[in-house]
């Protein structure tokens, strides 16, 4: 058999996830007021069987104008919650994968086109738009509208729905828990003096612009079982002279390490459209700030970002750049990628004993 580190188990918490290989959040733009429909039933049933490790459903806002688009899943109703439960149950009697989920808010970036029918954010006259949210009335972009900026009882609000969206995940059943604060959204809003312009103890410097990501992260740390992962996502750089950058992202994860967070996936940009500046964009371009973030804080990370070969991937965790490797667009295009990667790897992936007559080496052992 081969050691195939991709094919190792890796504990996070009180959760051994079976092999190194994460389904990212991928939006689907499929729901109905935040209420999952039978489409998510097909694909988390898909990806249960699909022999990875973890699959980490997408974003989900935690409130309705937290949402990306009026199409994304949210998890602030008795509603979202039913369906979702229905969703998970379901997909579990099909395969053995972890399932995590990806609680969010939007902030400036929601009220968004899905991207089959264009780009950026809804007209204001648009009958599904809403009114936005954020640290600073600084819009996305030019094209985009000028979100509120969030006062003491809207801070409140947004705090107050990452928490109940996390009890809710809880009674739902998932195992695991990202805080998204990545790809310009709201936390990673605060985050950034690109978009973050406040002038109170939310604003100006480092520590303080962190204040509200960590609030937020603490009390959700706070309703979450400790037995159980709660990990971020983080842009590690805006790619942009005076933003957000990989120093930064150090900082903000020793902080969270403190809070007993157990992972760091580790993205970069969608701060601002303008972000291509400083990018340079390549196989693998976002493992260098993972390889940053694990060194240094020691807390495992997970690298995404343009990894599609196994022996890429195999390369990423034994040169130590990473401890787990997540993949979104090349998932979707290839949901039997962890499949088609053992046995390149000359490994042996988890598969639903229906399907043991697909390949001749499922027959090398009983499916699980």
């Amino acid at each position: 058999m081969s050691e195939a580190r991709l094919f190792q188990p890796i504990k996070l918490g009180g959760l051994e996830l079976s092999n190194r290989i994460v389904v990212a959040p991928m939006c689907q733009y499929s729901a109905i007021d935040g209420t999952m429909t039978d489409w998510h039933i097909h694909h988390l049933s898909s990806y249960a069987i699909s022999g990875a490790g973890l699959f980490i459903v997408e974003a989900t806002g935690v409130e309705a104008a937290g949402r990306i688009s009026p199409q994304c899943t949210g998890l602030y109703s008795d509603e979202n919650e039913e369906a979702m439960t229905r969703v998970l149950a379901t997909a579990r009697q099909f395969g053995p994968t972890a399932m995590g989920i990806q609680i969010a808010h939007a902030g400036r970036k929601a009220s968004s086109i899905v991207p089959w029918k264009g780009t950026g954010a809804l007209p204001e006259d648009d009958p599904e738009a809403w009114q936005t949210y954020g640290p600073s009335a600084v819009p996305h972009s030019e094209n985009w509208p000028t979100p509120i900026a969030l006062d003491t009882a809207g801070l409140k609000r947004v705090k107050d729905g990452f928490v109940d969206a996390t009890k809710r995940a809880l009674r739902i059943g998932y195992e695991l828990v990202e805080v998204h604060s990545a790809h310009g959204y709201l936390l990673h809003q605060f985050l950034s003096p690109v978009s973050n312009q406040r002038a109170d103890e939310y604003g100006g410097s480092l520590e303080n612009r962190m204040r509200f990501p960590l609030e937020v992260f603490d009390a959700m740390r706070a309703v979450w079982p400790e037995d159980k992962p709660l990990g971020v996502r983080v842009s590690a750089t805006d790619w942009m002279e005076d933003a957000w950058d990989i120093n930064s992202t150090v900082a903000y994860a020793q902080a969270l390490k403190e809070r007993g967070c157990d992972f760091m996936d580790i993205s970069a940009g969608g701060m601002s459209p303008d972000h291509a500046i400083l990018m340079d964009l390549g196989p693998g371009y976002q493992t260098e700030f993972a390889a940053q973030v694990k060194r240094e804080t020691g807390l495992p990370t997970m690298a995404v970002g343009l990894i599609t070969e196994p022996k890429q991937a195999e390369h990423i965790l034994r040169s130590g750049q990473a401890d787990m490797i997540a993949l979104a667009r090349q998932m979707m295009y290839d949901p039997r990628w962890a499949w088609h990667a053992a046995e390149e790897l000359g490994a042996l992936p988890a598969f639903p004993p229906q399907y043991g007559r697909a390949h001749r080496n499922f027959n090398r052992r009983p499916a699980p």
